[in-house]
C-alpha cells in the first residue's frame, strides 16, 4: 500500500484548506472551485476536501495522528497553536480504548475532531472517563494536575 485515503466533505473550501494546511504543515497538490488535494509522504495519506452544500457535524468517529512520544504531542500542540488553532481539551494520562494514553483534540471547521496522540501502553479496561474517546458522548477537558509536562494545560 502507498497511501491511505481520505475524502472529507466540507462546507467552505477557503475555510477548509487554511485549517488544513496549517494542521498538515503542507500546501495541497491541486486545488480547484469545488475539491483540493494534499497527498502527504508521512503519514502516507491522499487526503482530499470535497465541497458541499451541507455537512452535519462529524460524519465518523474521529481521526488522528499516533506519534512517538509525549513531547512530540506537545510539539504539534504548540506548532498548531502557533498557528491559531487550539486545543479543545488535553487529556493526560488517560484511559482510553484499551491504552494509556497522552493527547489532544482540535476541531476542523465542519466539527471533525482530530487527535494527536501518544500511547504509553496497553491496559485491560477499555476507558475509565465516561468523558474519554471510547464513549458517544461529549468530551471534557481532562487532564492530571499534577501533570509534570508544563506545556500542557491543567486546570484552568
Amino acid at each position: 500500500m502507498k497511501y491511505a485515503h481520505v475524502g472529507l466533505n466540507v462546507t467552505n473550501l477557503e475555510k477548509s484548506l487554511e485549517f488544513y494546511r496549517k494542521l498538515f504543515g503542507a500546501e495541497p497538490v491541486k486545488v480547484k472551485p469545488d475539491y483540493a488535494k494534499f497527498l502527504l509522504e508521512r503519514p502516507g495519506l491522499n487526503f482530499t476536501l470535497n465541497l458541499r452544500d451541507e455537512v452535519s457535524g462529524n460524519q465518523v468517529g474521529h481521526f488522528g495522528f499516533q506519534v512517538e512520544s509525549t513531547e512530540e504531542v506537545i510539539a504539534h500542540k504548540n506548532r498548531l497553536s502557533g498557528s491559531g488553532i487550539l486545543s479543545q481539551y488535553d487529556e493526560i494520562n488517560t484511559t482510553c480504548c484499551y491504552a494509556l494514553q497522552d493527547k489532544f483534540w482540535i476541531h476542523d471547521p465542519d466539527g471533525n475532531e482530530w487527535e494527536f496522540f501518544y500511547t504509553k501502553g496497553d491496559i485491560e479496561q477499555k476507558t475509565s472517563d465516561t468523558s474519554s474517546c471510547c464513549v458517544n458522548e461529549p468530551k471534557v477537558e481532562k487532564a492530571e494536575c499534577c501533570s509534570t509536562i508544563p506545556q500542557i494545560n491543567c486546570c484552568s
